[in-house]
């Protein structure tokens, strides 16, 4: 058929299509409800992929490309879908878009999609403006070449990049500074590639430490003397809070891109081994913990739960184990959780629970015995007794969870709770967490109750508050992203109260989207990350937790883009 007849047939398929079950989108979004924009905006953040040198592997069957064209797709594809589909496009929490199912569908067929989306979810970034008419054809034309392949990245790798800024036998042997330690927050400077460590009595800042981009996560050691720190560019900075000015001692790339770090907490391991978890190349790595020296690489690519074989599972999230010398170690693809014995690391003993796609952030129980850990994509929370070494339970939450840790309180009428907010509705989920003295309400939904938005990240509390606090930074409602809705959890009957935190910031324009609650060390004061463009003024937002009032608001110039923060003892002590 030729182009001119082909043409006319666009508006009907475009039509067709929205009756259609979806072929080539996102797994999760079975409405055009607001809330999918969030979880779409979440998961499709870009990959540092999309600067690394790939293989160019054209199909000869697929419609021609010039290289030119090809760079340009696989940048766009890794900055824009790679997080839902794959890096190797094989499906992820988005459906598989490899040759075999793309050459069948066509090039004007899948121009349809990627340029009018889907109301099952799939992004309309064509008709949005965020893809030309151009870029539409070239990457309906990219995903049915082969897919590039990302280089793998080995323990060699590895030892060519680590760097002992300052080695153990040069590093104070008692603290050096009058910093209360216990009560630093390490905060996220997102697109700035650096954390600030701010003092959380002065609510000055201590040092800018540069770091891998977009830092995902902070994890302070089980003495509390060491900071660790991954960005998405895979990057590991270790940092010494005991230096008269706290900064990094060793640096090392784990891969190429990446999202968890976590150190052994066991007693008698307190600060031995850290351990870094691969989104690219699938796989995590062990290391010394005072040095980041590599020791151990394992790769994670194996079965599903569904028994299907998957090439790239990724290592979405690490937690260390109080009762045995153990990582538990959570496979986002094949929703394994691997509990990885750290005794003899030269013949590593690992146990594999079955869990649930897609495995993603957690927390423990108030006790730290149960590791509580969200298959976001299937809409449950798997449940690991980490004393036993086994699974528990499987429950059935709301429209993809994301708890981060999750919150840990006593409810008034079902006892001692963990409880998930959700990117994908407007609900908070509460799981009884004792079997002992509340059997019955163990290990199930006990509570259900609104918030005011989906597209949460976080839930917070505190033992010493009777506050939960739920943000909602990637809900489209600006009302909602820029405010913060907090439940006194002994009446949860009379609803949730917003605060308008953006707002008390008194900043300029800019997104001001809140972001992540967090707890200083005494549990009277919650801090909130203020998250506008690179361009734009953030803050930190500091309320007293007594009152709700505001408190304090950090600014500073070099406070660009904050998002996460930890404070070092809530951290050191899983406190949340």
């Amino acid at each position: 058929m030729t182009a001119a007849l082909r043409k006319p047939l666009i508006r009907p398929i475009v039509a067709l299509l929205a009756a259609l079950p979806l072929a080539l989108g996102v797994a999760y979004a079975e409405d055009a409800k607001p809330h999918a924009n969030a979880e779409l905006k979440y998961q499709a953040g870009g990959s540092p992929l999309a600067n690394e040198e790939m293989h160019q592997n054209i199909n000869p069957k697929a419609p021609p490309m010039t290289k030119a064209e090809f760079d340009a797709g696989k940048q766009i594809y890794f900055q824009r879908c790679a997080g839902c589909h794959g890096v190797l496009r094989k499906g992820a929490t988005g459906k598989a878009l490899t040759p075999d199912i793309t050459l069948g569908k066509g090039t004007d067929y899948l121009k349809v999609f990627i340029n009018y989306g889907s109301p099952a979810g799939m992004p309309n970034w064509g008709t949005s403006g965020d893809l030309t008419d151009k870029e539409v054809d070239m990457m309906a034309r990219y995903i049915q070449q082969e897919p590039p392949v990302p280089p793998e990245f080995s323990l060699k790798d590895m030892e060519a990049t680590w760097k002992e800024i300052i080695p153990v036998a040069k590093r104070p042997t008692k603290k050096m500074n009058k910093y209360n330690i216990a009560n630093i927050f390490s905060t996220t400077l997102r697109d700035a590639g650096e954390v600030a460590l701010i003092d959380g009595d002065t609510k000055k800042i201590i040092n800018i430490v540069k770091t891998g981009y977009a830092v995902h996560i902070s994890r302070t050691s089980a003495s509390g003397r060491y900071l660790y720190v991954i960005g998405r560019d895979a990057r590991v900075n270790l940092i010494d809070l005991w230096m008269e000015k706290p900064d990094s001692v060793a640096e090392m790339k784990v891969g190429l891109e990446a999202r968890s770090i976590e150190t052994s907490k066991f007693k008698g391991y307190e600060d031995k081994y850290a351990i870094a978890g691969d989104y690219w190349p699938p796989q995590f790595v062990i290391m010394e913990g005072d040095t980041l020296k590599p020791l151990k690489v394992v790769s994670t690519r194996g079965m599903t739960v569904d028994n299907e074989y998957h090439p790239e599972p990724r290592v979405a999230s690490i937690v260390g184990s109080h009762y045995r010398p153990e990582f538990v170690v959570n496979a986002k693809e094949t929703g394994k959780i691997m509990l990885v014995d750290y005794k003899d690391i030269k013949n590593l003993k690992i146990t594999t629970l079955d869990a649930a796609k897609f495995l993603h952030d957690g927390g423990l129980d108030s006790t730290g015995r149960y590791f509580l850990v969200a298959a976001n994509a299937s809409n449950k929370i798997a449940v690991v007794d980490t004393k036993e070494g086994k699974m528990t339970a499987m429950i059935d939450v709301g429209k993809t969870p994301h708890p981060g840790r999750g919150a840990n309180f006593i409810h008034p009428k079902f006892g001692p709770v963990w409880a998930t907010s959700h990117l994908g509705d407007e609900t908070i989920s509460m799981i009884g967490t004792d079997p002992i003295k509340h059997k019955a309400q163990a290990w199930k939904v006990v509570s259900t109750v609104k918030g005011q938005g989906g597209g949460s990240l976080f839930i917070k509390t505190h033992p010493k508050s009777k506050n939960l606090w739920i943000d909602t930074p990637l809900n489209p409602d600006a009302k909602m992203s820029q405010s913060i809705a907090v439940y006194d959890i002994n009446a949860f009957d009379k609803g949730f109260v917003v605060l308008p935190i953006a707002e008390w910031a008194n900043l300029g324009d800019g997104a001001k989207r809140i972001v992540q609650p967090e707890y200083n060390k005494a549990g009277d004061e919650v801090w909130f990350s203020v998250w506008s463009a690179k361009d734009k003024q953030s803050a930190i937002v500091v309320v007293d937790d007594k009152t709700r009032k505001l408190k304090a608001v950090i600014k500073d110039p070099k406070l660009i883009t904050p998002t996460g923060k930890f404070n070092i003892n809530n951290t050191q002590h899983d406190i949340y």
